[in-house]
């Protein structure tokens, strides 16, 4: 057959088929027709123009071939779609002599993954010639009994080719005694038979030789030839003849070797040797009758010596010939028709096909995970199949056509199972049923749908002050249940400000290992708490993060010495104090004040003096700093003492301060102006005592009114307002600041002012500032110990317009002692 009709009957089943698809027969199944010994490259058909797909869609929807073993032969074009020969084609080989050859294959695209069946129809060409088994057939026929019109079966010839290129006609050379008679076997085979047409008398012939032809119907016939001898022989008048001319028997497939199908007899009315039978298959018998039957040739059995499957035939047609021992011997024939019965003697097959390695976790209900395909090669009910796939399992099948789509039926979560192995089931109704199982697995791929966690839900870090640049102050860490790019964390620092300075000029922190270092020294007296906010984001699309509060809090060290309120002195001006030759033992000479901008045991100070003029006249308090005659004064002492005073601290190591108090021992003391330190050290009562009470009250109550109202005003600008609130309450904040503080006189007993000390009480306890505040410093009788954060808020007020932190957390009544 040429490629010109070859194409034709292409395009013809290309426009049945899609008529049959608009009708609803057929859907999502191509049928094409190719030539064998097509060469390769040849084209076939266009698959993607017949689904539908246009040249854009051929790329995108990737058209492959499946796992069949007759996919080897064709290909598919990635650029048109169109499927072309790959490797030559016999149909000889594949299909026989069978009529008709279809390879069966399956096309799958993907985006969305689809199936389709394909068949594709191998067309004959004339490829092969006639052939006889045997050269030279020899047929005896005896004289003068076989009367004119009796049929001689002639050896057939066997054609590869099937259809018209097979076997059409036979053609015997011309002679006076034989013609040729043909006629169609059942499945179609064309054989020939010789028919006298006059006696033959051996007397005057003995031999005839004919020249038989075989011719098939290609477009150019190809043909064979066999020579045929008759051997005239002598009489023998009687034929064995069969009780029937022809049998029809059922045999169950898969019956044991030696099972007898059918015992055939035939008699023959001659005595002796042209009486005795035997029993043989004759020329007709197909080669493949042979090897599953075999015949006994003296009993005329019938019995199976191979297997018997329905699945490769449906049935067998068996010539038999029964011929005596006379010379010349006579012959007789029947047809033996077997027709075979299915038995449920095959197992479901079971072809699972996806393209599709991994599935997404987060694939919708419903999504097409691949296809199975189950056959079962037995018939009727023992074919049909039911299928069956693992329980508690988000999976399901849907039947289709005729195949079924695994598809989801529950939600996907690789963090919660990585891998499902899926066992597929497969059951015929047969009786008694068999089955088949297969297990496949699916891989779930991982999707960016968590985000990352700290392992902490807030971080404290603690680092002495004054601390070398590149600390490392502390690790965050987090974890990511998501794998791959989706679980790799990058740290950072949200972006804020502190003081006005951004928060990156404070710290540094390792985007791979978390890992928080101080980017400077730091200073107690300036930052005792930094809040940052540190950030951990995975690098899948979209990114995910989360944010941990993490506290620094900066430890105090002995940094500082004392710091001298009183006396005042330089390196140019000594200190003085006078006191009357008249002081009693217990005069208050003076109060040493100072104060120390460290916290905690590195601020609690002690006073002693180093060098005391005269050591038995003169003593200071430890803790107070007052200076006091140990004795009344003698006119022999010295008018003139130099006392030499030292405050240190009690850190590690200890710093400390000196100042000199020149005091001067005076007959008589010229009243002067008190001045605004007199009224706190060694004033007696005057009647102006009031006046300056009262003044102190207004002057510390006006600085700690300011200072509050500076640090409202900034918590407001700030937007910390929250942070601050929760230090101060609010009805705190609407109280008048002078019912806030609480001014308490100490007085000496000679009733005049030792010390005044006033106490911020607010009316309510202060809401929660930080997760952790300072703790308290026990009270100490006597002790001029201060809070740091006071020192510093006092400090910051003297010398800038506004206080260097943005809040103030006040956990207990503060002390301020003059």
């Amino acid at each position: 057959m040429d490629c010109k009709s070859s194409t034709t009957i292409w395009k013809w089943q290309v426009v049945i088929s899609f008529l049959l698809c608009s009708w609803g027969w057929v859907c999502g199944q191509l049928r094409y027709s190719i030539a064998e010994e097509s060469d390769p490259g040849t084209v076939v058909g266009n698959v993607a123009q017949d689904l539908g797909l246009n040249l854009a869609d051929i790329n995108k929807r990737r058209l492959n071939l499946g796992s069949e073993g007759s996919s080897r032969y064709f290909a598919i074009d990635q650029r048109n779609g169109a499927l072309t020969v790959y490797e030559r084609i016999d149909r000889e080989s594949l299909c026989g002599s069978s009529l008709s050859c279809l390879l069966h294959l399956e096309v799958v695209a993907e985006n969305p993954l689809e199936l389709f069946s394909l068949e594709i129809e191998i067309l004959d060409i004339n490829d092969n010639s006639p052939i006889f088994s045997v050269t030279d057939q020899v047929i005896k026929i005896t004289e003068l009994l076989t009367s004119p019109g009796v049929s001689f079966p002639l050896e057939t010839a066997k054609d590869l080719d099937v259809g018209k290129n097979g076997v059409r006609q036979y053609r015997l050379n011309p002679n006076p005694y034989f013609s040729l008679s043909e006629k169609n076997r059942n499945d179609g085979t064309l054989i020939a038979e010789l028919v006298l047409e006059k006696i033959l008398d051996r007397e005057e012939k003995t031999e005839h030789k004919l020249i038989l032809t075989a011719i098939d119907g290609g477009e150019q016939p190809r043909s064979g030839s066999t020579q045929i001898t008759i051997i005239v022989l002598d009489i023998n008048d009687n034929a064995p003849v069969f009780d029937h001319p022809s049998y029809k028997v059922g045999v169950l497939e898969n019956l044991s070797l030696n099972t007898v199908v059918i015992k055939l007899n035939a008699t023959d009315l001659d005595e002796g040797a042209n009486g005795e039978v035997l029993y043989s298959f004759d020329h007709h018998t197909l080669d493949s009758a042979k090897k599953i039957f075999d015949l006994n040739s003296q009993t005329g059995e019938i019995f199976i010596k191979g297997t018997v499957d329905y699945e490769v035939s449906k049935s067998y047609e068996l010539f038999v010939k029964a011929a005596d021992k006379g010379s010349p011997k006579l012959e007789g024939r029947c047809v033996v028709q077997l027709e075979v019965q299915d038995v449920n003697d095959n197992t479901p097959e079971i072809i699972f096909t996806s393209k599709n390695k991994e599935v997404p976790e987060n694939v919708p209900i419903g999504t097409v995970v691949g296809f199975i395909t189950v056959r079962d090669k037995d018939s009727g009910k023992n074919g049909e199949i039911k299928l069956e796939v693992s329980p508690d399992l988000p999976f399901r099948c849907q039947p289709m056509s005729n195949r079924y789509s695994l598809v989801t039926s529950g939600h996907l979560d690789r963090e919660q199972v990585s891998q499902y192995t899926i066992t597929l089931i497969a059951s015929d109704l047969g009786s008694p049923s068999l089955s088949s199982q297969t297990t496949i697995t699916i891989n779930i791929s991982d999707v960016n749908d968590n985000p990352p966690a700290f392992l902490q839900t807030v971080y404290n870090a603690f680092i002495a002050e004054n601390n070398e640049p590149g600390r490392l102050l502390c690790t965050v860490s987090a974890v990511d249940p998501d794998e791959g790019a989706n679980a790799n964390l990058i740290y950072s620092i949200a972006e804020s400000h502190i003081d006005a300075s951004p928060v990156s000029s404070f710290v540094y922190i390792n985007s791979d290992t978390g890992n928080i270092y101080a980017q400077h020294s730091f200073d107690y007296e300036n930052f005792q708490v930094l809040q940052i906010t540190a950030r951990v984001e995975d690098s899948g699309s979209p990114k995910l993060f989360s944010n941990v509060s993490v506290f620094i809090f900066i430890l105090d060290t002995n940094d500082n010495y004392p710091t001298i309120l009183y006396p005042e002195s330089s390196g140019e001006i000594t200190a003085q104090e006078n006191i009357p030759k008249s002081a009693s033992a217990g005069y208050l000479v003076s109060k040493v004040s100072a104060v120390d901008l460290d916290s905690g045991h590195n601020a609690w100070l002690i006073y002693s003096l180093v060098q005391p003029a005269s050591p038995s006249l003169f003593h200071i308090s430890e803790f107070t700093g007052e200076v006091r005659t140990l004795r009344g004064l003698h006119e022999v002492d010295n008018t003139e003492h130099p006392l030499v005073i030292s405050v240190s601290d009690h850190g590690e190591p200890s710093l400390s301060t000196t100042v000199t108090l020149l005091v001067n021992i005076m007959d008589n003391i010229v009243q002067e102006n008190p001045k605004s330190h007199d009224f706190l050290t060694n004033s007696k009562s005057t009647p102006d005592m009031t006046l300056y009470l009262i003044i102190s009250l207004v002057a510390i109550s006006l600085v700690f009114l300011v200072t509050f109202t500076i640090l409202l005003v900034r918590c407001l600008r700030k937007n910390y307002y929250s942070g601050c609130g929760s230090c101060f309450s609010s009805k705190s904040l609407s109280t008048p600041y002078m019912d806030q503080y609480q001014p308490t006189l100490y007085l000496n007993t000679d009733g005049t002012l030792k010390y005044m000390e006033v106490r911020m009480a607010p009316p309510e306890a202060p809401g929660p500032c930080y997760p952790a505040c300072f703790p308290p410093i026990a009270d100490i009788p006597h002790s001029t110990l201060t809070k740091p954060q006071n020192v510093a808020l006092l400090n910051d007020v003297i010398r800038e317009p506004y206080p260097t932190s943005d809040s103030v957390c006040f956990n207990e009544p503060n002390q301020v002692r003059y």
